[in-house]
């Protein structure tokens, strides 16, 4: 189990004061706060490390060029890859750009498909929409089931002859569901499609292990992860990463060149052009160590529990609507401590608002997940999203506030 108290003194944040309130911080969908470990670690790169990498044989390059290395095979044993697997980019929306790039410039021409869901983050949605109007190929949508889940059987129902590839989130960043995401891929696999998951909700939240999900691309943000911002992966299967050619290129990825021909680096180098974010990746390396001395499968006991707790308290007070379909005689099992909804007809922005003069960070509006509410027929929703640093006393603070807050917009 995690001693909880021990972890928040790692987050020298949480002794801020908002409104003259003690911070509690319910919007760690969005982005994680940062423990003191990552912070230093940093500071120190800076102090002691700092300077470009692969780029020269002074002292200061190597020595950072090592640094940075290390934080990615570090990265890379967290989700059971290999080092040659992991690229670096900047956050999870840039490597599911890049997938999406890759695959209609390599794999699609003008009437092939490709699967995405209404349940979709915009980042693993709206470049694929842009791309199909450059390469021609067509954009089938899948629409969640009971629960907010998207069902197999959904998904074989939209594979065509012309389909291609699937691209789905393995969590929702609004709702938290956990999609079955070895199933789906199975089943892409068995058809022949391209898989392209968005974990960039279930990596900080759970096991997440490669080798046993199967994906051909997979792509998480670090600073969802108590790693600085600026940093995130894309994996790509070992079937394909020495492969592909780049599609964005530049220094850094080339061993040759000539007037007549370019010879690529092997991966990842190949994939990452120009400075990456060095001082980042080093400290999400640092923000991986200290979530792997946590143990992925106690932080999801942990949310596991703060999720019951909060569900349990919000129906003892009858204060809010839930935005999908949830079955109360579930255990919240099948959702990370992820919970979106409304409380009458107060505007999201009206409640997120008022928990902010009391202290409370909430994330309001789509979250960027506009085709989702319009399938639930809400314009948006209050979302309080909980993490490693958070407390049932925290929660009960919560739902005074939200009390407060019916007792002073609806009538």
């Amino acid at each position: 189990m995690l001693n909880v108290e021990r972890i928040r003194k790692d987050f020298p944040i949480l002794s801020r004061r908002i409104n003259g309130r003690e911070l509690i911080y319910f919007d760690n969908n969005a982005t994680t706060l940062k423990p003191i470990q990552v912070i230093e670690r940093v500071r120190e790169v800076y102090e002691n490390h700092y300077s470009n990498i692969h780029r020269g044989v002074h002292t200061l390059s190597m020595e950072a060029t090592e640094l940075f290395e290390d934080s990615l095979r570090e990265i890379s044993r967290f989700i059971n890859a290999d080092f040659e697997e992991l690229i670096p980019v900047y956050n999870a929306s840039h490597g599911l750009a890049l997938a999406s790039l890759m695959i209609s410039m390599r794999f699609l021409k003008p009437g092939d498909e490709v699967i995405v869901t209404i349940t979709d983050h915009h980042s693993n949605m709206l470049t694929w929409r842009v791309l199909s109007g450059i390469v021609g190929f067509k954009v089938k949508y899948v629409y969640p089931g009971a629960g907010g889940r998207i069902d197999l059987e959904a998904v074989e129902s939209a594979i065509g002859q012309n389909t291609k590839a699937i691209a789905f989130p393995h969590v929702s960043n609004v709702t938290g569901v956990i999609n079955n995401a070895k199933g789906i891929i199975e089943i892409a696999r068995d058809r022949g499609l391209l898989t392209v998951v968005d974990a960039a909700q279930s990596v900080p939240h759970m096991p997440v292990d490669v080798r046993d999900l199967g994906p051909d691309f997979l792509a998480f943000s670090g600073h969802k992860m108590l790693g600085p911002s600026g940093t995130g992966v894309l994996y790509i299967s070992r079937d394909l990463v020495n492969d592909l050619e780049p599609i964005i290129a530049g220094g850094g990825t080339v061993e040759e060149v000539t007037i007549e021909s370019i010879k690529w680096l092997d991966s990842p180098w190949r994939y990452a052009p120009g400075t990456p974010n060095i001082e980042g990746f080093i400290g999400l390396g640092e923000a991986v160590r200290y979530l792997k001395r946590l143990g992925m499968d106690n932080v999801r006991s942990y949310e596991h529990e703060l999720l019951r707790y909060l569900i349990k308290r919000l129906e003892e007070e009858k204060l809010f609507e839930y935005i999908e379909p949830v079955d109360k005689n579930s255990d919240y099992s099948s959702k990370t401590a992820t919970f979106a909804f409304n409380i009458g007809d107060i505007n999201p922005n009206t409640v997120a608002s008022f928990l902010d003069m009391h202290g409370i960070a909430v994330r309001s509006g789509k979250h960027c997940a506009h085709l989702l509410h319009s399938h639930y027929g809400v314009d948006g929703s209050v979302r309080a999203s909980l993490y490693i640093y958070n407390t049932l006393y925290e929660i009960d603070r919560f739902i005074e506030v939200l009390k407060e807050a019916v007792k002073n917009f609806i009538k």
